[in-house]
């Protein structure tokens, strides 16, 4: 992406960040959410990412948090978000997805929904793997039950069940290709999470940031050295 452009919006989101900071100042965008917990089992196929973690097999503990982006009254549609904190080897990797499509443009869009059950997730904004971009999904399994985004309503109606993804690779304009199965329950410990998730500081093991990628994410810092796709945070 042009590095003007990417700046210049970068900057625009960084506004209306601000403007929304001021009405909510704790939590400008997803303001209340659901603590979730569980474990993701990878289990890559012939088709490889670029990025180590997705390609390898194995099982990660992971923290969640399903939230609502703008918080819009409960019922209303509104974009969702699923944060990932992955307990991975060495340290920990913090996965931001945001409900798109599948389809091409489509996983580049955000859209909004009233049922968790139903959305599909992706990372957005694509990963840097040593074969070239990567963008992560997660979708829903089919389980007969509706499950309302609405966090109230979403703890109710989800109660003991467990909330099972598939989660999936794909180059921006590619075909999607499973890795993984998530599997999250409500925590038991917290109703909300205050952890803060930050994809850029924390990467999944294998995988790079691109420059203009940062600059959307936090137009006034300055990228760091380039470093190799499979270097490990």
């Amino acid at each position: 992406m042009n590095e003007p452009f990417s700046g210049a919006v970068g900057l625009a989101l960084s506004a209306v960040f601000k403007a929304l900071k001021t009405l909510r100042p704790d939590r400008p965008i997803h303001p209340t959410g659901v603590a979730l917990t569980g474990i993701i089992q990878r289990h890559p196929g012939a088709t490889k990412s670029g990025i180590a973690w997705v390609d390898s097999p194995g099982s990660n503990a992971v923290s969640a948090r399903l939230s609502r982006s703008v918080g819009t009254p409960q019922g209303w549609p509104d974009i969702l978000g699923l944060a990932l904190r992955v307990a991975t080897e060495t340290s920990r990797a913090d996965v931001l997805l945001a409900s798109t499509g599948l389809s091409w443009p489509g996983r580049l869009l955000l859209t909004a929904h009233r049922h968790a059950s139903n959305c599909k997730l992706t990372s957005l904004m694509p990963y840097k793997g040593s074969l070239g971009p990567v963008l992560l999904a997660a979708r829903p399994e089919k389980s007969g039950k509706y499950l309302p985004a609405a966090p109230d309503a979403f703890r109710r109606t989800l109660g003991t069940s467990p909330w099972t993804l598939g989660l999936y690779h794909a180059r921006p304009s590619g075909r999607w290709t499973r890795f993984g199965t998530l599997v999250l329950t409500l925590d038991p410990g917290t109703a909300d999470l205050p952890t803060r998730f930050d994809p850029l500081e924390h990467s999944l093991p294998g995988a790079g940031t691109y420059g203009w990628a940062r600059r959307l994410r936090k137009p006034h810092t300055t990228p760091p050295a380039s470093r190799p796709p499979n270097c490990r945070e």
